[in-house]
């Protein structure tokens, strides 16, 4: 247990930050999950559609360092590949 004042206001606000962290990186998830089923579709149009607006969440969040840019960019390089690879 944290002893002093500024210790105990630490713990309260990384408690805080952790959740709001979380919240980010389900939302990044979800982004990466979206484009991942409008591929499944088939609908190519659609999905490139669906990529744009989730490449600005992959984007922010990384900006934001909840995940590493590279990881970022590896997720989008994936995902773009695999709208280019439809027929």
């Amino acid at each position: 247990m944290a002893n002093s004042a500024q210790a105990r206001k630490r713990a309260r606000q990384s408690v805080k930050q952790r959740e709001h962290n979380t919240s980010l990186r389900s939302e990044l998830r979800t982004a990466i999950k979206k484009v991942a089923k409008a591929i499944e579709a088939g609908d190519k149009a659609v999905a490139q559609a669906v990529f744009n607006e989730s490449t600005s969440v992959v984007d922010s969040i990384a900006d934001k360092k909840i995940v590493h840019k590279n990881k970022a960019a590896r997720h989008k390089s994936r995902l773009s590949a695999a709208i280019k690879a439809m027929a």
